[in-house]
């Protein structure tokens, strides 16, 4: 693949040895991102854990306390004072079998879906369209739910899901290049503490093996994941 001249002039000044503190990680991304647009900044833990067996899936949410800086559509599926529940909080689809027959139909113009356990009925036979999208509600991940307001202001002021890939490393976008230092920091630092509380009680040895963070257009800059756990852990 090739590279720009910019793109590999901020390679040669990352240190592909060295594994850097969070803050300078954050700062060096800072000062030399080269494009117009705001980026993205991106975050890659990989686990000691081995995803092949279900008792060491790793999965769960997390609310970043400044958010992700996208805007996030959320489609709701619940009827009556619920519907209205999730209207007033801010959802930006709400409905109950319309909805699933739209969804049904080809439709997916939403990033998160929540569910009354009511509603999971009516979202079964949605599986294979919603499941490989990533987009069925569960309650393991607080998706499936009577508290609808909650959840959907939550979700649109930043609350993420994370799950661990095929190769155990859980990524997530934590927010944009343009968030002040200390803001991208505890964002950092919120996602990594929820990913040590998801680590499950089978495994064994060490959990944190290593940490990258980049931006849309940058390379990844290696992080000290044993000091950013032990910050996450105070």
């Amino acid at each position: 693949m090739k590279h720009s001249k910019k793109y590999r002039e901020f390679r040669a000044k990352v240190d592909r040895e060295k594994r850097y503190p969070v803050s300078e990680a954050v700062k060096l991304l800072k000062e030399n991102s080269y494009v117009k647009f705001d980026e993205s900044v991106e975050l890659a833990i990989r686990l000691g854990v081995n995803p092949k067996h279900a008792d060491q899936m790793v999965r769960g949410t997390v609310s970043l306390p400044n958010g992700t800086g996208k805007s996030v559509r959320v489609a709701v599926f619940a009827a009556g004072d619920k519907a209205e529940e999730a209207r007033n909080a801010g959802a930006d689809f709400v409905g109950a079998e319309d909805l699933a027959e739209k969804v049904k139909g080809g439709w997916t113009d939403f990033e998160v879906a929540v569910a009354t356990p009511d509603m999971m009925r009516v979202l079964g036979p949605l599986g294979k369209i919603l499941g490989p999208r990533g987009l069925m509600p569960n309650p393991k991940t607080g998706t499936v739910t009577m508290d609808i307001e909650r959840t959907v202001s939550e979700l649109k002021a930043g609350r993420i899901e994370f799950r661990v890939d095929k190769l155990a490393n859980v990524a997530a976008s934590i927010g944009k290049l343009s968030f002040e230092e200390d803001k991208l920091v505890e964002n950092i630092r919120a996602f990594v503490d929820a990913v040590i509380r998801a680590k499950p009680a089978a495994s064994k040895g060490a959990y944190l093996l290593g940490a990258a963070l980049c931006s849309s257009m940058s390379p990844g800059v290696k992080l000290d994941h044993s000091e950013l756990a032990a910050s996450v852990k105070k």
